[in-house]
């Protein structure tokens, strides 16, 4: 972000020139008070860590706001995303949430709508602007507040390029928080409430009691002094569960009434309604009857933890990036990428233990070859973190000392100033070790412990979950590999060119296959096709219907007879899977094709003009469906310099996209396109379709099969 310049004492404010920070402050009190949301935030971006740090807060307090305080740029996360694609980012409702950003709807699960949009000046990323209202909000934002929070975005953006420019940037080292307004309450007012036959008390916006009745204080069985200034989950041990904090924390971020029940022991059973608004929450207390099986009480208590709901949120975030994880390259970049800015450590590494040798899965921040000097120790020798792979007990360091009494010969001790170590267990074996290293020493709260210890559990699942899956991906690969053509035959008077590229998701491995088959000197066969699934099982029997095709073609059956025979081997194989098809019989000495198709996508064919046709060839049933079905063969010219297209659906499907309009795009490109060299036209078309995926969403296989005829003379 640049370092502070001249301004005398503003330079060594932790914000850089406070006059800056100050202004930010204003301009999001102004907008959070004009558009009638109760919680904004602004974030700034720090480009070296890929984080964004949250620098202003109004409406909660330092203690709520501390988990989200820090995301990793890369996280599917709304603010992320507003600075990611520079755009801004709308949620209506928490349905919306939970189906376009899964994570935060788990760490944020309130009724709310919210708003992110990005701050930027030209090209620079200066980070965001996030305001949150109740979720009975409007659908789309008013023009009202749409004008307001672009002029506040514009002025927000303003205010930081011109703190930069004048070499005084707002550095992202501290939350500042803006009061609620002045509260309209009077003491002497509270007299009032001593004639209620209920309780009455008021929290701020920390959780803290100030304000109790008398009658309050009778139901709840404490006296005035011992409540207030106090958190009541924190005071009154019957309260002191996860849930019941929950429910001051989802009326704080819904501002909706929010009730719940809980029983004072041994049994009095308490009603509480807690009523939000800017300057904290008021809270109705009465007796009510024990939950019974004609009456659900409003939440029901878990079995009691001791972890607050903000640490548990934060473990949530940072796990739920891990579950999104497939294979170790996920979890490695999961890891380094979306967790390690948002615990805010300067070094992690993930090692394995693999075959009595510690392997590095993810290294990243710790001094130049420390990861290579571990890569390949054997289990039995010393370290801190081969202790706790021995040992399954987490061992913290706020300070590297007691580690270089223990291991003077390992430098990394010497160059890191504290560290925790992390042993991942799953299966009852500890399969590895996650080493956090911080360049300050850092004190560890037993708090902070649990919570990197659960953190270490949940990696530990990844990890193995990964490894299992990149194993049985190697073996699904290797197959496919093998029932794939390696080369395809020379054929005289016939350029070819073939791709394949697997699904962007999931196994990574399908049951799409092509190939062609040498008849004579003058005919070839060119068959293209997809089995249903993307499993081993798929894999298998594609090398299946490829062999049965390659036998019946090689025989001399027509194409009808080729999908027939291969239909019914489907039917006898009895496999629950389909098949779709496309033979195609090529005869060069006449320049032409006959052409059969089981449920197949239609070719399309390139004319030596240059203009594209997409072949309307009789479809049949998909493979394995009728013992019975019969196949239709269409005559095809094929004159020379023409290119005949054979195609499976990943190359023209996409989420959203009409599949006829898809073919006909494809035709379209086809025209466009130099049909020369054919090995660039193949990769130029694969590369178009892989553009087009959408990876969060997943992709299908991709095979082409491009055939161009000699021309003549």
């Amino acid at each position: 972000m640049g370092e502070p310049g001249g301004r005398g004492a503003h330079g060594d404010s932790p914000y850089g020139d406070d006059r800056t920070a100050e202004e930010v402050e204003r301009v999001l009190a102004g907008l959070v008070r004009d558009t009638g949301a109760h919680i904004g935030a602004v974030y700034l971006l720090i480009p070296e860590d890929q984080v964004l740090r949250m620098v202003v807060v109004t409406g909660v307090s330092r203690h709520v706001a501390g988990p989200w305080t820090r995301v990793a740029l890369a996280a599917p996360v709304p603010v992320a995303e507003a600075v990611r694609e520079g755009r801004p980012v709308w949620v209506a409702s928490h349905t919306e949430l939970a189906h376009r950003f899964p994570r935060t709807a788990l760490a944020l699960p309130y009724h709310v709508a919210l708003s992110v949009v990005p701050l930027t000046s030209g090209s620079t990323r200066w980070g965001a602007v996030l305001q949150i209202w109740p979720g009975t909000h409007a659908p789309e934002l008013s023009r009202r507040e749409a004008r307001m929070t672009n002029d506040a975005r514009h002025r927000i953006s303003r205010l930081l390029r011109l703190a930069a420019d004048d070499g005084n940037p707002m550095r992202p080292t501290d939350l500042r928080i803006v009061g609620p307004p002045p509260t309209r309450h009077e003491q002497p007012g509270a007299e009032l409430t001593e004639r209620f036959p209920e309780g009455a008390c008021a929290l701020d916006l920390e959780g803290r009691v100030t304000f109790l009745n008398g009658k309050a204080t009778e139901l709840l069985g404490r006296g005035h002094h011992d409540l207030l200034g106090t958190r009541p989950w924190e005071s009154l041990p019957w309260l002191n569960d996860p849930v019941y904090e929950n429910a001051y924390l989802a009326s704080l971020f819904s501002r909706l009434p929010t009730p719940f029940v809980a029983l004072r022991p041994p049994d009095n059973w308490l009603a509480f309604t807690l009523y939000p608004d800017a300057t904290g929450i008021s809270v109705r207390i009465t007796p009510t009857d024990p939950p019974g099986h004609d009456r659900e009480p409003f939440l029901t208590p878990p079995v009691t933890a001791q972890a607050r709901p903000g640490a548990l949120f934060h473990l949530l975030h940072l796990s739920t990036a891990l579950t999104e994880a497939v294979g170790v390259k996920d979890v490695a970049e999961a890891v380094t990428r979306q967790i390690m800015p948002v615990i805010n450590v300067q070094g992690l590494a993930v090692l394995s233990a693999d075959e009595g040798r510690i392997r590095v899965v993810a290294s990243r921040g710790f001094p130049p070859g420390v990861a290579e000097y571990f890569d390949g120790l054997p289990l039995t020798a010393e370290g801190a973190s081969l202790r706790a792979i021995a040992t399954g007990a987490p061992a913290f360091y706020s300070n590297n000392e007691e580690l270089r009494r223990t291991f003077p010969q390992i430098e990394l001790y010497r160059k890191m100033a504290a560290f925790a170590y992390l042993p991942l267990f799953a299966s009852g074996r500890t399969i590895g070790c996650c080493v956090l290293g911080y360049d300050q020493p850092h004190p560890f709260s037993p708090q902070e412990r649990a919570g990197l210890t659960s953190l270490g559990g949940v990696m530990a699942q990844a990890l193995e979950r990964a490894r299992l899956f990149d194993t049985e991906n190697q073996v699904a690969r290797g197959l496919q590999a093998a029932l794939l053509p390696h080369d395809l035959p020379r054929i005289p008077g016939l350029e070819v060119a073939a791709r394949y590229l697997p699904a962007t998701r999931g196994m990574d491995i399908g049951g799409d296959f092509y190939d062609l088959i040498r008849l004579d000197d003058t005919s070839a066969a060119a068959v293209i096709g997809d089995v249903q699934g993307h499993n081993v099982n798929a894999a298998a029997l594609m090398g299946q219907v490829r062999t049965a095709v390659h036998t019946h073609a090689s025989a001399g059956a027509p194409p009808d007879e080729v999908l027939a025979r291969t239909n019914r081997l489907l039917i006898d194989l009895s496999s629950n899977l389909f098949t779709s098809c496309l033979y195609a019989h090529l005869d060069l000495r006449h320049n032409r094709a006959r052409i059969a198709t089981a449920g197949h996508l239609p070719p399309v064919l390139r004319h030596p003009d240059g203009h594209t046709e997409i072949l309307d060839v009789p479809n049949g049933l998909l493979l394995g469906i009728e013992p019975e079905a019969e196949y239709r063969t269409a005559d095809v010219p094929l004159p020379p310099g023409a290119v005949l297209a054979l195609y499976t659906d990943g190359l023209v499907e996409a989420p959203g996209t009409d599949l006829e309009a898809a073919i006909e795009e494809l035709a379209s490109r086809l025209a466009e396109e130099a049909p020369e060299p054919l090995d660039e036209l193949a990769k130029t078309l694969v590369r178009c379709a892989g553009r087009a995926r959408q990876p969060s969403r997943g992709g299908d296989d991709i095979a082409l099969l491009l055939m161009k005829t000699a021309r003549s003379g």
